[in-house]
């Protein structure tokens, strides 16, 4: 979340410079809720301070001295309970209001007016008509759309033979790429995280309609962000330390409450899905820097794939709750005949790490630091298995695998069963 001072200092500018983000965020009760808060503060000291003053008089006390101190008790009573109160509001409101956007993100109300930053690979031609993959895997065999629906209903996919072990393939493939040669460290966090960590990263209370609650009150996560990055909520790190850098290839969960009618064909829009994230804490002159890296990270898986993509800067508008930059990766999809992201890596600063209070100190004895925060996926299984099979396909409806990635396929092609 953002520091009290600086929501105080800055929520008119705010408003009036970024009103796609900040109009209906809650800001301008938090603007009357805190003078209200600060005025009752102000008039609980007050009376504290006077009740002081008549408890150190000299002698014994008068009839009106009583009567005043009487008066005074059930006077700071009542407004320390109106402070805790306004303090309560404060908080709740102080939960709903997003990260300030980074000076270099370009404004706008939505996706229109995200930033084109480049491209790298030119898309296939085909000399036939490319199927998209909902048709291409079923005729493979390797993927079962009729039966996952049966299992558990809509947008759920069962991968079978060439098609599991495709996954399987990928997820190694991100995984030894990532810890081998961008000096990551593999962990493998639960599948369910408790509310704290979801507050941690923002996905609570804003955004609760998207997960799956148990019974027991945990969450089923729907980002492996949410439990690396709060592997060190409530610690402070050592600077020579950072920056850390971590990996976690998960299975995800999301209701996908506000995505009724998109996407609904295929795998691109999933309740369960498994995907490859990149955690980084790291300073906060640093991060910038970093977030440049981890997005190069990112790339490299589909680089080395040579699947087509390209990256753009998200707009204001566009932007996610907790970040203050955010780069989206976006793969060419020919059967589809469009660009999908498959990637976004963002630079949180110490939004999150405000939170779930992660901080780092500089030097013995100096006052600790909010690190700051950054992720992205690298990259989501799902959908690049989908790039793989619409960018590799052949006339005859086989799928060619890509060089990269045959060593753990253990194949150079998927044939019809």
């Amino acid at each position: 979340m953002l520091s009290r001072e600086r929501l105080r200092e800055s929520a008119e500018t705010l408003l009036r410079e970024f009103p796609e983000r900040y109009a209906t965020s809650g800001i301008e009760r938090f603007v009357a809720s805190d003078r209200q808060r600060r005025e009752s503060v102000t008039r609980l000291e007050a009376k504290r301070r006077r009740r002081n003053e008549l408890a150190v008089g000299r002698g014994r006390p008068d009839a009106e001295t009583v009567a005043e101190m009487k008066g005074l008790k059930e006077e700071v009573r009542a407004l320390e309970e109106e402070v805790e109160s306004r303090e309560l509001e404060l908080a709740e409101i102080e939960r709903g209001i997003p990260n300030v956007p980074h000076e270099s993100v370009p404004r706008g109300k939505d996706d229109s007016a995200n930033r084109l930053e480049r491209t790298w690979g030119e898309p296939r031609r085909f000399e036939f008509a490319p199927l998209p993959h909902w048709d291409l895997g079923p005729a493979l065999g390797i993927l079962d759309f009729e039966r996952a629906a049966k299992l558990a209903g809509a947008r759920f996919t069962v991968l079978r033979g060439a098609g599991a072990r495709l996954s399987r393939a990928l997820g190694a493939f991100m995984l030894d790429l990532h810890t081998r040669e961008h000096g990551y460290e593999e962990v493998l966090p639960p599948a369910l995280t408790n509310a704290e960590s979801l507050f941690g990263t923002g996905q609570l209370p804003k955004f609760e309609d998207d997960l799956f609650k148990t019974r027991e009150g945990l969450y089923l996560i729907s980002t492996s962000e949410t439990p690396v990055t709060n592997l060190h909520r409530d610690e402070i790190l050592r600077a020579e330390s950072l920056p850390v850098r971590y990996t976690a290839m998960t299975s995800c969960f999301r209701s996908e409450a506000g995505a009724a009618g998109r996407d609904t064909r295929g795998m691109i829009r999933q309740h369960q899905f498994d995907k490859v994230e990149l955690v980084t804490f790291s300073t906060p002159e640093e991060s910038y820097a970093l977030l440049e890296q981890l997005t190069r990270h990112a790339e490299e898986v589909l680089r080395r794939l040579e699947l087509p993509y390209r990256v753009v800067t998200l707009s204001t508008g566009d932007l996610g709750f907790s970040a203050a930059k955010t780069y989206d990766l976006e793969v060419w999809l020919p059967g589809l005949n469009e660009y999908k992201e498959i990637s976004s890596c963002s630079n949180f600063e110490d939004f999150q790490a405000r939170r779930a209070s992660i901080r780092f100190r500089r030097a013995e004895g100096e006052k600790p630091e909010y690190v700051h925060t950054l992720n992205g996926s690298g990259l989501a299984i799902g959908r690049t298995l989908v790039a793989v099979l619409e960018n590799y396909q052949r006339a005859d409806g086989s799928v060619e695998i890509p060089a990269a990635l045959r060593p753990y396929f253990g194949a150079d092609e998927i044939r019809p069963r």
